[in-house]
């Protein structure tokens, strides 16, 4: 056996060294990725109070006014010396979110945009804004007397409730950090219109977010094996390094321990990428 294709196990790598010393070792380019889409993640979320400013006004309402005074009601008592454990005897609540509040700094970091799940409507939202913005009390009968028409198959009652959400209106939806990563992560071309929108809106939110989603389309070339990408992989690493994203910091450490499959990977054609995608997808 000439070639051997694993993930990053370290135990993996010494059991092939043992028992096929002259085999090389080729790392597989699904757990290159799979494993930096879990770091991209961790950074996206760290700097979600960045991005998220960059999507739809809050909505007010009871549960954000409850949030707010919670939050107050804590801060106010940790301001007096009280602890944390007399605090959730006091408020009646749990020691866990006590914690969770105490750790904010303001209030509106705990109260979050509204998130829907995809609906049959999403696909004519661009048309019933241009409708409502010609006319503000067209008729929801209306409304979906003309999509229907363009296609839609859902229900008179979807159509209503995605109108009283506001969805119509709100050109940033709210994303979640996994959604974001998803986007991050997709290639270009495979985005919808308003997915790019979104994805330019929140990787220029900050220095960081604006690099993270270099590195990842630069890294995402490297993962067409050709020569010289074992020295455009240094160049990727040095990069990320010089960029305060620590949990990316991780990743290119575990990519120089070991560093001679993953050059394998980025310059070799062997993958069984589609083994481990079809071994992954049902756990």
């Amino acid at each position: 056996m000439e070639v051997v294709c694993r993930d990053g196990s370290a135990t993996y790598a010494q059991a092939i060294r043992r028992s096929l010393p002259d085999a090389v070792q080729v790392g597989d380019r699904w757990h290159l990725w799979h494993n930096l889409a879990e770091v991209v993640l961790k950074e996206v979320a760290a700097h979600s109070t960045c991005w998220g400013k960059t999507g739809p006004p809050l909505r007010e309402g009871a549960r954000a006014e409850t949030t707010r005074q919670r939050w107050q009601q804590i801060h106010d008592l940790l301001d007096h010396g009280v602890g944390l454990l007399e605090i959730a005897r006091r408020l009646n609540l749990a020691l866990n979110t006590v914690k969770r509040y105490a750790h904010i700094d303001q209030p509106d970091q705990l109260v979050r945009a509204p998130q829907y799940r995809p609906t049959l409507v999403d696909p004519f939202r661009d048309y019933l804004r241009g409708r409502r913005r010609e006319d503000p009390a067209v008729p929801v009968h209306q409304l979906l007397a003309e999509i229907k028409q363009r296609g839609y198959p859902g229900s008179h009652n979807l159509l209503y409730r995605y109108i009283t959400q506001g969805r119509v209106e709100s050109d940033r939806p709210a994303i979640s950090p996994k959604q974001l990563t998803r986007y991050l992560l997709t290639r270009p071309d495979k985005l919808q219109v308003h997915q790019r929108e979104r994805l330019e809106a929140t990787t220029t939110a900050c220095h960081e977010m604006t690099v993270l989603a270099a590195l990842v389309g630069d890294f995402a070339a490297l993962l067409a094996p050709a020569a010289g990408n074992d020295d455009r992989l240094t160049d990727w690493i040095d990069q990320a390094r010089a960029e305060d994203l620590p949990h990316l910091h991780a990743y290119t450490r575990g990519l120089e321990f070991d560093r001679d499959a993953v050059n394998a990977a980025l310059t070799q054609p062997f993958h069984n990428g589609r083994t481990e995608g079809m071994n992954t997808k049902p756990r």
